[in-house]
């Protein structure tokens, strides 16, 4: 295995781009119950307007612009291909910052907090809460191409990351996620505390406590609420975990052939986890929905990316460890979370310094309310540079 880390550019190649209008040209519909909206999954109304913009609008070679400001590189860990983006901050002490994207995320989630983040100064903030931005692709995902050996479950993420930071020279930084991103950030705490300076998470994972008779007890209105919502979420809307937790490679079929069915898989999911009213054009555009869609597609990691479920349920790393975080941890709660647990439940998982319950918002912070999220970062890190 070579330490090297190489410059890596981003550019697709025509074939690639003309074989998916071709694909989105031959879609064969599926029929849909008179009168439905999204009760049966993905609303085909909605799915065939966003393929038609995909094959007729969408502009791939402008995102491809957008994301090719920054610097992107590529290294071999344990095996496999880690491809990252790192805009380093011109103040030269800034504070280095790992970003963890989730499913059925991207790098690109981040691409509106990058900037903000290294240079604080051009949006109005202070030089002193620069930061050293990383964002990792996860290992399967995007940009680091399909993994090819098995095992890679999220803590195997987490080693992953440490030998990341470590290539890089950093003594000491800071980790910030949400979905799956949340869970690595998580287990950074866990396996690498002497160097962080903390951790903050806009998905907080945490368990009932397993010593009290009705953990229920002495929770507020809203935290039952919440535990409601968790509960329907549950109960309703985890089939996807369900399938790309135990069967990964059947739906890899479909999804790896049909431009419309990825479309459908991951669309309705910005749907349901946004806070969006039902309209999921009212949190992202177009643009940015088939951004994220096309680096899968160009990629061909929505298999790889699936497999992250079936790794981590089998290694028994899916969900909150049982370990507490003793390093210092900022939670930032979005009303339309897909699990907000209650603060006491929280505070036995980590070393909470900060605990912002958000005005709007939901799973895909850094895209939805990105000013939101950055402020919550910086008035962590404050407290701990």
């Amino acid at each position: 295995m070579s330490d090297e880390i190489k410059i890596m550019n981003l550019s697709v190649e025509d074939s690639v781009l003309e074989d998916l209008k071709e694909r989105l040209k031959a879609t064969r519909w599926p029929d849909s119950v008179d009168g439905s909206m999204w009760e049966y999954g993905a609303n085909l109304d909605f799915v065939k307007d966003l393929c038609e913009y995909w094959k007729n609008d969408f502009d791939w070679r402008s995102q491809e612009e957008l994301l090719n400001q920054w610097d992107h590189y590529q290294t071999e860990i344990d095996g496999e291909n880690i491809h990252f983006i790192r805009a380093d901050s011109k103040v030269k002490d800034a504070l280095p910052l790992v970003l963890t994207h989730g499913w059925p995320g991207s790098v690109f989630e981040f691409y509106k907090v990058i900037e903000p983040l290294r240079d604080p100064v051009s949006f109005g903030g202070s030089e002193e809460d620069a930061f050293h931005v990383i964002c990792p692709s996860l290992p399967g995902y995007g940009f680091s191409g399909p993994t090819r050996s098995a095992g890679w479950d999220v803590e195997r993420v987490a080693k992953a990351w440490i030998t990341l930071v470590d290539r890089l020279g950093f003594e000491r930084y800071g980790a910030q996620g949400g979905d799956w991103g949340a869970l690595v950030t998580t287990l950074l705490g866990l396996l690498d505390p002497s160097r962080l300076a903390g951790i903050h998470v806009n998905m907080v994972v945490s368990r009932p406590p397993k010593d009290l008779a009705n953990p229920k007890v002495n929770l507020s209105e809203s935290e039952l609420a919440d535990l409601a919502a968790a509960r329907h979420f549950q109960d309703a809307e985890t089939g996807y975990q369900k399938i790309q937790g135990t069967k990964p490679q059947t739906l890899a079929y479909g999804l790896m052939d049909s431009p419309a069915g990825l479309a459908a898989w991951i669309g309705e999911k910005f749907r349901t986890w946004s806070d969006c009213g039902g309209d999921p054009l009212k949190s992202f555009s177009r643009d940015e929905l088939l951004t994220n869609m096309t680096i899968y597609w160009v990629t061909k990691t929505i298999n790889s990316s699936t497999r992250l479920y079936y790794e981590s349920q089998k290694s028994g790393s899916w969900g909150a460890p049982e370990m507490r975080v003793e390093v210092p941890t900022g939670c930032a709660l979005f009303p339309s979370e897909l699990f907000r647990p209650p603060r006491s439940w929280a505070d036995r998982s980590y070393n909470i310094v900060q605990w912002t319950e958000m005005p709007s918002g939901g799973h895909f912070a850094a895209l939805e309310e990105p000013e939101l999220l950055i402020e919550d970062i910086r008035s962590l890190y404050r407290k701990l540079r």
